[in-house]
């Protein structure tokens, strides 16, 4: 199980304006738990000791969130000079990982209903020695939240490849990874994206990716808010539910 994470808060939500005009992203809350800290909580349940969050956009509003928090240990890695993307945030604190394989997480999405520990799914998928990039899944179908035709098709062994234009694809990225540091060692860019090296390790067959246990809901508009808010409250109310897991 790696023992840091990478999680993206910088981003400026352009698609829920106005209201991220005024609030970032990750501190939309649904359910009354903003997604930052149920990203946060799933790793401090899994025993991850660091989070690392970067910070752009109301910088401010998040690194006051996170003031006080002790479980995950955060270091916030301060982006607001300039906005990095998700792979010049990660050659930022590249440092940090000392050479150890970590997790990845976007801020946008979260599951409910697990009866399984996702985490701990992905990292007994984990094999360094054929792996670059193990990616958590989660169905295009069934979900909150997807409105694109699936990112991944994924074999019997748990290999990837990359949807193409004009196909259907079972899976979707569902915001989680474990990725190898000493891919971004020898990169010379400042601002450049992390997907390109998802789809590259698809192309050498070093992509791998697990189903996650539960129903994914992905909140990138306004609407999916509401849409999240309904289903959170389903779960919370369903005899024997085990509450809100992601």
């Amino acid at each position: 199980m790696p023992d840091a994470a990478m999680v993206f808060a910088a981003g400026l939500g352009s698609r829920m304006r106005p209201l991220t005009d005024v609030s970032p992203k990750p501190l939309v809350a649904i359910g009354g738990v903003t997604l930052l800290d149920r990203a946060l909580d799933v790793f401090a349940a899994a025993g991850v000791a660091t989070a690392i969050v970067n910070v752009h956009h109301l910088a401010d509003q998040i690194e006051r969130r996170l003031a006080g928090r002790e479980h995950p240990r955060i270091i916030v890695s301060d982006e607001r000079a300039l906005l990095l993307d998700q792979g010049g945030g990660i050659k930022k604190v590249l440092a940090e990982f000392g050479g150890r394989p970590f997790f990845v997480c976007n801020t946008d999405a979260f599951w409910i209903g697990a009866r399984d520990d996702n985490l701990r799914r992905l990292a007994a998928l984990w094999d360094p020695e054929i792996m670059d990039i193990a990616l958590l899944l989660a169905p295009r179908l069934g979900g909150v939240g997807v409105d694109w035709d699936g990112d991944f098709h994924r074999a019997a062994d748990g290999g990837l490849t990359k949807r193409a234009a004009g196909e259907t694809a079972d899976y979707v990225y569902a915001g989680i990874g474990i990725v190898k540091p000493q891919l971004f060692e020898r990169v010379e860019q400042e601002v450049f994206p992390l997907a390109p090296y998802f789809f590259r390790a698809a192309e050498q067959k070093r992509l791998f990716g697990v189903a996650l246990d539960g129903k994914w809901l992905h909140v990138g508009t306004m609407a999916a808010i509401e849409e999240a808010e309904r289903a959170v409250a389903a779960e919370q109310n369903r005899p024997g539910a085990l509450g809100d897991e992601g």
